[in-house]
């Protein structure tokens, strides 16, 4: 043995040379076989062009990486949700949907029913709110009317100037005895660390209690757990009686950043408050996500309440995805929109990063004569993001799909579409592969010609503060940005 390994002291160049080589090509083969299974092409090229330009990192990358999968004992509790809400629907019938409703939006309702296991409810009241501030407030309102309970989670959650009046009304309904539960995603809140920091000692001196979703500790729910599986859901419930759901986090405008101060940058946001029976549907997705953080399963009865507004006349579904589910309940939805449409698609995305089959749905249904309209912001918080969804334009506005980019420096943060004058998706999912395969999202489809003339409101008001990109003037860009694009593209396509 001593012989041996003084050969090996005595020869270590070629040695090590030797087992490079050997361990290069063991990991480009064992990737070949690996990368490739159940997997879309493009992410599996992507991947393997990782690999074989550098298998020592690119290998250990995809390991990490590679997967969007939940870890086993989170997988075994997503089971225990599905199976469960699947169970309770079997007893609850869709509403009707009104009579002019056209055909396709049944197979729609089931298509989620099947997906989510969330019934259709109908009576429902609907409101828009696009001004940042003045949701804020009236949240902070609904908060402080609370007797009962008060459910929160946001991806992002911090204690500044802004939002100090909303978990200021958390505190006061705490102390006057209404139960308080807050849930916000660990990286989402935790990388703005000061308002991070005083969200969390605020919530404790109030005696509320709150935990951050999908903390980062890879091995505690029995397997390795990739850190950007994120929960990025924004919903309030207060009593089982209002609700809200949307696009806004709960934090300043310019989210505490100095860069976004400087740059002079403003998210602009869509929420929607809500009354009625899909009130206690919201009220169960927040408990799945409750169960999954802090363990405790909240009673059926404590959040399903018979609603004491019924006056309203929209149809409203639930759909939540995410990797907890077997397919992406989002993109399966959006796709079955976009090719039931007949006359008109306007959807409005901050990132704007389809999937191939969610980009041949939108050219076929330009193709078929269907006017179909894309807001995306001009501004960019994001460097990959924002090259990798411009690499699309150019197929789009050939297929005839108005672009608008939405005035700089604001954040066109808003995600919903609309459908003809049929239905509307209002939510917290962008248009990406990774609300698609890695973030868990709450996603409500309301039906209602009433809606949807509020929300061709908003789409002008977005559409006046937005500029159409040319396609002559856009196919005149320069190589290195188009490069740049695409190089881009190929990353985004790495999940």
């Amino acid at each position: 043995m001593d012989s041996m390994w003084a050969w090996v002291v005595a020869h270590w160049p070629g040695v090590s040379t030797t087992l490079y080589m050997l361990v290069d090509v063991v990991l480009r083969l064992v990737a070949i076989v690996v990368v490739p299974r159940n997997r879309r092409p493009g992410s599996a090229i992507a991947w393997l062009l990782a690999i074989m330009a550098l298998p020592i990192v690119g290998f250990p990358l995809y390991l990490m990486l590679g997967k969007a999968q939940l870890p086993r004992r989170r997988r075994e509790k997503q089971r225990v949700v599905n199976r469960l809400m699947r169970v309770r629907a079997q007893d609850i019938p869709d509403s009707e949907l009104d009579d002019d409703s056209p055909s396709w939006l049944q197979s729609a309702v089931q298509l989620n029913r099947e997906l989510g296991a969330y019934p259709l409810t109908g009576n429902n009241s609907a409101d828009l709110e696009t001004d940042y501030e003045r949701t804020l407030a009236r949240m902070a309102a609904d908060i402080r009317s609370a007797r009962d309970s008060v459910h929160a989670l946001f991806y992002t959650m911090g204690l500044d100037e802004a939002t100090e009046d909303f978990f200021a009304a958390l505190g006061e309904a705490a102390e006057r005895g209404v139960t308080v539960r807050v849930l916000y995603d660990y990286v989402g809140s935790a990388t703005h660390r000061r308002v991070y920091r005083a969200m969390k000692h605020h919530l404790d001196a109030c005696g509320i209690e709150h935990y951050p979703m999908m903390p980062i500790k890879p091995f505690r729910d029995g397997a390795f757990q990739r850190p950007d599986l994120r929960n990025h859901r924004k919903v309030l419930v207060v009593d089982g009686e209002v609700a809200w759901m949307g696009s806004q986090n709960i934090i300043a405008r310019h989210y505490d950043k100095r860069a976004n101060i400087r740059r002079g940058l403003r998210w602009q946001e869509t929420m929607v408050r809500l009354r009625g029976p899909i009130v206690s549907e919201l009220n169960l997705l927040f408990a799945t996500d409750w169960f999954f953080e802090s363990g405790e399963f909240l009673a059926e009865s404590e959040l399903v309440r018979r609603s004491p507004d019924t006056s309203g006349s929209f149809e409203c579904q639930i759909v939540p995805s995410g990797p907890g589910f077997v397919l992406e309940n989002n993109l399966l939805l959006f796709n079955q929109l976009f090719y039931s449409a007949r006359e008109r698609i306007v959807a409005v995305s901050p990132y704007f990063v389809p999937d191939e089959t969610m980009h041949a749905a939108l050219i076929t249904a330009a193709k078929r004569g269907v006017q179909v309209e894309l807001l995306v912001s001009k501004a960019a918080d994001q460097f990959i993001v924002s090259h990798a969804q411009r690499s699309y334009y150019s197929s789009l506005l050939e297929a005839g799909v108005e672009i608008w980019e939405f005035e700089e420096p604001y954040i066109l943060h808003a995600k919903h579409i609309t459908i003809d004058d049929s239905v509307t998706v209002v939510g917290s999912s962008n248009m990406d592969i990774r609300s698609f395969l890695l973030d868990m999202e709450s996603s409500l489809m309301i039906g209602g010609c009433d809606f949807i003339e509020r929300m061709r409101e908003i789409e002008d008001g977005y559409r006046a503060r937005s500029t159409r990109l040319d396609p002559s003037e856009w196919a005149q860009r320069s190589f290195p940005r188009r490069t740049l694009d695409n190089l881009c593209r190929l990353a985004s396509a790495i999940v």
